[in-house]
């Protein structure tokens, strides 16, 4: 596994590099998502610019420098690599923290496909399992299974897509075709899609020393109908990672794997409260560089690159207008 030089001292310089708002009023059809700023173009095409916002529990908990320019790179090589398993809806990338896209029908459901019993969320198997729970996603689970433990088999927990601020509920494969959400080829085919593109990532992941414990997928149709890989691919604010060195000892212990993703903060958070009542504490600096470290060591030790930082420190978004200025100007 490569060794990233990156830890939370050397990013202190970049405290306040931070692009936690993307609005450009030149560009059309401005959408707000939870962490990405969306404008729809009349071609059919989208702009998806990543911002540095976390969010987590149904909400926003922070803002972390490089993070949307570090998930924007992962989501690139994972894009890159996965190009011949399922087609995705990149078309150029003119800057770090964007994408422009073909613009989707977006599927009503969100594909998790796991490998662990691992989680913190509310729809996580662990959590359920923990509150006693044996049947889940329409799936069966023995008793005495171990936090975070390899399941038997890799599985599929569709969850239906809620609103920024809303609760994402599991879905069982009867209720997605009962209710008419996919039709069942549909289903059989976005199955078989998303469970090969989690295969390629677990033999790569594995490449990298790590273990990828679980991800989220999201697709969409394109004009002609066809599935389409949508959104990101195996970023660490979709994808649970641990480190497969130090896996089997903090099993045993019964302590939580070393990871490389925003578990980091979302641990952090679910120490001090219950996020789903109480409010949200603040984060600490320290806390926010090291989760900023853990984003860039994750892309480095991913993708066997160096992290480009910016060559100034002046506002990201005076960048990204500069080079999305043709995008109004065309």
């Amino acid at each position: 596994m490569n060794r990233s030089r990156i830890d939370a001292a050397s990013l202190a310089p970049y405290r306040d590099y931070l692009l936690e708002d993307a609005f450009i009023p030149e560009l059309p059809n401005y959408y707000r998502g939870k962490v990405r700023e969306n404008y729809d173009l009349p071609n059919g095409e989208r702009i998806l610019i990543a911002t540095d916002r976390v969010s987590a529990f149904d909400q926003n908990l922070a803002s972390i420098p490089f993070k949307g320019q570090v998930l924007t790179d992962i989501a690139r090589f994972w894009f890159e690599a996965t190009a011949d398993i399922c087609p995705n809806h990149v078309r150029a990338n003119p800057d770090p923290n964007v994408v422009v896209v073909e613009r989707l029908e977006m599927m009503p459901v969100e594909i998790i496909v796991r490998d662990y019993l691992a989680g913190s969320t509310a729809t996580s198997i662990l959590t359920m399992y923990k509150a006693g729970a044996r049947r889940m996603y329409g799936l069966d689970f023995a008793d005495g299974l171990r936090a975070n433990e390899k399941l038997p088999q890799t599985i599929v927990t569709p969850t239906s897509k809620a609103g920024h601020g809303s609760h994402d509920a599991p879905l069982t494969a009867d209720e997605i075709l009962d209710s008419g959400l996919l039709t069942p080829r549909q289903w059989e085919d976005v199955c078989e899609k998303a469970l090969a593109l989690f295969t390629r990532g677990r033999e790569i992941a594995a490449g990298r020393g790590l273990i990828l414990a679980d991800t989220k997928y999201e697709f969409g149709f394109n004009a002609e109908g066809h599935i389409v890989l949508a959104d990101e691919i195996h970023t660490p604010d979709s994808s649970r990672y641990w480190l497969e060195e130090t896996y089997p000892e903090r099993l045993e212990s019964g302590g939580a794997p070393d990871s490389l993703d925003k578990d980091f903060i979302r641990n952090w958070v679910s120490a001090r409260c219950d996020p789903y009542r109480d409010p949200i504490p603040q984060i600490p600096p320290d806390v926010i560089l090291e989760a900023a470290a853990t984003y860039i060591r994750t892309f480095e030790t991913i993708s066997g690159r160096s992290f480009v930082f910016p060559e100034d420190q002046s506002a990201p978004l005076d960048r990204i207008r500069a080079n999305l200025a043709f995008y109004w100007t065309r």
